[in-house]
């Protein structure tokens, strides 16, 4: 292919929708753009008038898949904004609830969306209960995602759009009983966890291209996704409140989310940066049973941002099991919010990576400016960069049916908070 024009129209069965075009002229890739076309619904606009404390839960609407990353980053921001310091049982139930999310959502990810790439389907329906693998898949899939809808709806009150998480704290505890059936749960899909680990290490899919990373790093020692410092693979350590001031916003003309640039430089967040950056402080269990994966970090390919991700539900399974065991959860009522005038930010890791949410309130705890910056945009400029250099490494010898389903494999990899993976319906090209 020595000239041609791709156009991959509509990404289907995404938050929003997307398209990429790439450019390729004298045998050279010279364009690529990735446009997120529908990300534009103004919420920070419409929490403006809004009390403080439902701030979180309006938030939370920009996504379904996601949404209790939403809540608990704005929580964080609302918080800071008045000054209301949560307790220590509050934070062990968020960072319960942080864990059943992911448990969650790289379950629905890697065997959803990625599996049929490794095991030669099209979707995971097609997977064969009479093949003992694939049957061990499927199952491995339902269990994995049933623990962590089970914890997440015992501590958040739903698997989605979590309702019990509030400013200050919780506004109900779980009860003895289902802690106990929680620990049994997640002790019972540990194996499946393991399974999924080998699964990503022994996939087949590679690519390689430099770049920097970026991601929330705990200061307190213990692997996690609410709290800590930015920490970069530049080796600079940002505090949560500075951390926009550190990466540059600037438009793509033709794609309606905001892109950003570390040192005018793209990078990458999400669980492959996270690995690259803390995996020494990942549950020692995890890193135990999962020490021969975790020998692969840091790493600069792609694709074991889904390794990443399998080696997070571990942890997430192992660090949970420990919280419930060790602590006993008392009844707790939200610490009373007082309302000042101020600004707060809030910064966690969502299954994609680094989430920000910035709240402002009056005097009368009443919201008048929000801002939120989330890990897709900021891995736009990484994904089109990662989708020329795959295209360019496969030139000039591959038809244009192979280079769609590499792109596709690509942009899976990236697990793009749009829902869900990316299946492109529709594949134009013009020869130049």
């Amino acid at each position: 292919m020595h000239q041609a024009d791709i156009s991959l129209e509509h990404v289907a069965k995404v938050e929003g929708a997307a398209d990429i075009r790439v450019q390729i002229r004298d045998g050279k890739v010279t364009d690529v753009k990735y446009s997120i076309t529908e990300v534009k619904r103004f919420y920070t606009k419409a929490v403006e008038g809004k009390p403080v404390v439902a701030i979180p839960g309006l938030l939370a609407r920009i996504c379904g898949t996601c949404s209790n990353a939403h809540v608990q980053a704005a929580i964080e921001a609302c918080e800071h904004a008045v000054g209301l310091q949560p307790t220590e049982q509050t934070m062990a139930l968020r960072h319960l609830t942080m864990n059943a999310l992911n448990i969650r959502d790289h379950t629905l990810h890697l065997y959803l969306f990625v599996l049929p790439d490794i095991v030669g389907k099209d979707n995971f329906l097609e997977l064969d209960e009479n093949d003992t693998a694939q049957h061990q898949m499927l199952h491995d899939a339902f269990d994995l995602k049933a623990a962590g809808n089970f914890m997440s709806e015992l501590v958040a009150g739903r698997s989605v759009h979590g309702v019990l998480p509030a400013v200050g704290g919780f506004l109900k505890i779980p009860d003895k009983k289902g802690l106990e059936e929680a620990v049994k749960r997640l002790q019972s899909v540990r194996e499946a966890a393991l399974r999924t680990v080998k699964i990503f290490m022994d996939a087949p899919f590679h690519f390689d291209r430099h770049t920097h990373f970026m991601a929330l790093v705990p200061t307190n020692g213990t692997f996690g996704f609410l709290d800590g410092e930015i920490v970069t693979s530049q080796g600079e350590r940002i505090p949560e409140s500075e951390y926009k001031r550190h990466v540059e916003h600037f438009v793509m003309p033709y794609s309606q989310g905001s892109a950003y640039k570390y040192h005018g430089e793209p990078y990458m967040v999400g669980a492959l940066a996270r690995l690259n950056l803390s995996k020494d402080l990942l549950h020692p269990k995890t890193k135990e049973s999962c020490a021969e994966a975790l020998a692969r970090f840091p790493s600069t390919d792609i694709y074991n941002n889904n390794l990443a991700q399998a080696i997070e539900i571990v942890h997430c399974i192992d660090q949970s099991i420990e919280i419930l065991t060790t602590r006993e959860f008392k009844p707790e009522a939200p610490v009373k919010l007082v309302p000042k005038a101020g600004v707060g930010i809030g910064v966690i890791e969502a299954p994609r990576g680094t989430l920000y949410h910035l709240v402002e309130t009056d005097d009368k705890g009443i919201c008048v400016r929000s801002e939120v910056m989330v890990p897709t945009g900021q891995n736009q400029v990484n994904m089109e960069a990662d989708i020329g250099g795959i295209v360019q490494a496969m030139l000039p010898d591959t038809d244009e049916a192979k280079i769609l389903h590499e792109i596709e494999k690509l942009v899976r990899a990236y697990d793009p908070c749009m829902s869900c993976a990316s299946h492109f319906l529709k594949l134009k090209i013009e020869q130049a």
